[in-house]
């Protein structure tokens, strides 16, 4: 705001009601926003989620690219960091998860053609899911497509 003092000299500034104004909408929304910043939970599960479709979507084109059934086992293991190595070693790929992070431990194996099969190689006939999170920190389902082997 411009105001003229008395000497017709402008002065600038805001006033003391308009700062105090701007203090308590920065606070009412500091108090809003802190509880989703401090939930960890939340960003570990949907990393967590990420993390396995890469490993599943890595897992599939792998199989493709070298011919031959691949394996990726999704587990969760005791430290606090995920451990998901895309690297395939003898056919096989792991993604350890965090604890903190509740998910469905499974092993999910792809053909030649990147579907998704049971470990003898028979084809699923329908398709495959797996939970990543809980009620707190957001449920993240990931879907493999029984015909293609889609990860979404």
């Amino acid at each position: 705001m411009i105001y003229l003092n008395k000497m017709n000299k402008f002065t600038q500034g805001f006033t003391l009601i308009e700062l105090i104004t701007v203090m308590i909408i920065v606070g009412v929304l500091a108090v809003a926003a802190m509880p989703k910043l401090l939930n960890t939970s939340m960003f570990q599960a949907q990393g967590a989620a990420d993390q396995i479709k890469a490993a599943l979507r890595y897992g599939q084109k792998s199989a493709i690219a070298q011919r031959h059934q691949i394996q990726v086992a999704i587990s969760s293991n005791s430290a606090n960091s995920s451990d998901c190595t895309l690297r395939v070693v003898n056919y096989s790929l792991t993604c350890a998860n965090p604890s903190s992070v509740t998910l469905t431990a499974k092993t999910i194996y792809f053909d030649a053609l990147g579907r998704p099969v049971n470990s003898l190689g028979v084809a699923n006939a329908a398709q495959d899911s797996l939970t990543v999170g809980d009620a707190t920190a957001g449920i993240t389902t990931i879907l493999i497509e029984h015909e293609t082997g889609y990860v979404h």
